[in-house]
């Protein structure tokens, strides 16, 4: 089923971007945007259709409210599809994620006790609920800011999904480590027209549905306790970091946040002379190294825990160095060649 999930999304992606497929719909370059020509933006249906497939036969019984999980999940495609084709307001869309990330709270999808190696958190009902609202939301829009680069979404679909299903299988909870690997095979199947140079972009549909998805998913595996909260963060840092670091300079800055801009990490080192190709595998990279941090630090005793966390700490504060360097370098040696 894994491979039919990934044969199934490569199969709608070269669909969607044949010229003449009547629901293509062209991502045309913006003040965001790192691609010079309109590219197809209609390949999140791919990934829906890819999970959807790989899922059947598989129940929603890794997550508390399975149903009503899907609906919610259906729910945000939808509004993101009609945004992708259509356009609409940020406020109605905001109102909408708010209310799909309530309705798989209030369904039974909660934070789990044990936050950081030997920190708990109770929270009280109504509490839990907004917490978790407020997590979901923010990785739906967590995703869909990071889906800016040829192959970086989809990329950090395949490894992110992919290493919480290593972390579902060591646990021996193989329902939920199922659920990963379908979403991951069928990330992969659109990842193949996505890499770079991308003939399909996966749009708000894919980028929010991905990001609800992770979230759901991180906070599922950490309550059963197959793996730390802080873990299931640390598969997905490379986008967790990126969005948050860059939204955090934006609102000190006090700038609009709904306007476009290219001042993510992975935007500032295309901007500085770095290939798409060798940007984007250099994050691959990053996710490889986080996932299997995450992997050896599951289990581990709480210094081992720490000192693992540390070192993503020290390792993201030396890339960071290393951007801000390359974007120096880069306006030196422009100012010599002229």
């Amino acid at each position: 089923m894994d491979a039919a999930g990934a044969c199934v999304a490569w199969l709608v992606c070269w669909l969607l971007a044949h010229p003449r497929n009547p629901w293509q719909v062209l991502d045309w370059p913006n003040e965001r945007s790192l691609h010079d020509r309109p590219v197809p933006r209609t390949g999140g249906l791919a990934i829906v259709c890819g999970v959807l497939v790989a899922a059947f036969g598989l129940s929603w019984d890794a997550a508390p409210g399975g149903l009503v999980t899907a609906a919610a999940i259906l729910a945000v495609a939808l509004v993101s599809w009609y945004d992708d084709r259509k356009g609409l307001s940020p406020r109605l869309r905001l109102a909408v994620h708010g209310a799909a990330a309530m309705t798989v709270a209030v369904a039974g999808i909660r934070p789990p006790v044990a936050w950081l190696p030997g920190v708990t958190v109770t929270l009280g009902g109504s509490i839990t609920v907004l917490v978790t609202t407020l997590f979901l939301v923010w990785w739906i829009n967590l995703y869909n800011f990071m889906d800016g680069m040829d192959g970086f979404a989809g990329g950090m679909a395949v490894f992110g999904f992919g290493a919480l299903a290593m972390l579902g299988y060591r646990a021996h909870d193989p329902a939920f480590a199922g659920i990963a690997l379908m979403v991951a095979s069928a990330a992969l199947g659109f990842t193949v027209a996505n890499f770079p140079p991308a003939r399909l972009f996966m749009g708000d549909m894919g980028a929010t549905v991905l990001g609800f998805m992770a979230g759901i998913m991180i906070l599922t595996g950490s309550a059963r306790g197959d793996f730390p909260l802080w873990a299931g963060l640390a598969v997905f840092s490379p986008f967790l970091v990126d969005a948050t670091v860059t939204l955090l300079k934006r609102v000190a800055r006090g700038e609009r946040l709904t306007a476009a801009h290219r001042g993510h990490y992975y935007q500032r080192l295309v901007r500085a002379g770095l290939s798409h190709r060798r940007t984007v595998l250099g994050e691959y990279g990053l996710m490889v190294v986080c996932g299997l941090s995450a992997y050896a630090g599951t289990g581990a005793s709480r210094p081992v825990q720490w000192a693992i966390i540390a070192a993503l700490a020290i390792l993201y504060g030396v890339l960071a160095a290393l951007v801000r360097w390359r974007e120096g370098h880069g306006q030196i040696c422009g100012k010599d060649a002229r």
